[in-house]
């Protein structure tokens, strides 16, 4: 009798098959389709874990929302800033985007990587941006002149708001370059970072 072993591959039937995803889940995903004209390849992930994709959704439009204290160009500005910093291409495609939706000058969005020697930014982006640098480069810390710097331009309550946004664009962009979520085209690939930035 022979002690090989032989790979069998396994039949379809024994090959797991993903359930579909409940209708709340399919609905956020009809909502991308109508927005983008195809779901978003970072949201099929997300969809997979389905009630932590619903929270998702409604904590990231409870963020970017018509009422927030943050104009969207800035938040959209603030999003592909931490998504360069993480070096992640979808997320500063997508938010990329965004921010020309949101009436973003191509030649302010190309000048990003070097906002703070850029004169097409405000002393306000500037301390925005700067923060969210901070809170997202590991080898960094917000200081005291830093937050007094944000205080000259924002109140307590839209520091809270602009720091939740950073987190959340943290949390987006680590998760799609984890699991090697690809660019989808929405918006011009971005320039190379700075010298001595992550990637």
């Amino acid at each position: 009798m022979s002690t090989s072993r032989h790979h069998t591959p396994a039949s379809p039937a024994a090959t797991p098959r993903l359930k579909p995803p409940p209708w709340y889940a399919r609905l956020i995903l009809a909502l991308q389709r109508r927005k983008y004209g195809t779901e978003l390849e970072s949201a099929m992930l997300w969809a997979r874990l389905p009630r932590a994709f619903l929270a998702l959704t409604l904590h990231y439009r409870s963020l970017d929302r018509r009422g927030s204290p943050l104009e969207p160009g800035l938040r959209a500005l603030v999003q592909v800033r931490v998504s360069q910093i993480n070096w992640w291409a979808f997320c500063v495609d997508l938010n990329g985007a965004a921010a020309l939706e949101r009436a973003v000058a191509p030649d302010k969005l190309a000048a990003l990587p070097d906002y703070a020697r850029s004169g097409l930014y405000s002393d306000r982006e500037k301390a925005a941006l700067a923060y969210a640098e901070a809170v997202t480069d590991s080898t960094r810390h917000v200081d005291e002149p830093m937050r007094q710097a944000l205080r000259s331009h924002f109140g307590e309550q839209v520091i809270i708001e602009l720091t939740a946004l950073i987190a959340f664009q943290n949390m987006s962009s680590k998760f799609n370059a984890a699991l090697g979520v690809p660019s989808q085209g929405f918006c011009a690939p971005p320039s190379s970072p700075p010298d001595g930035e992550h990637r």
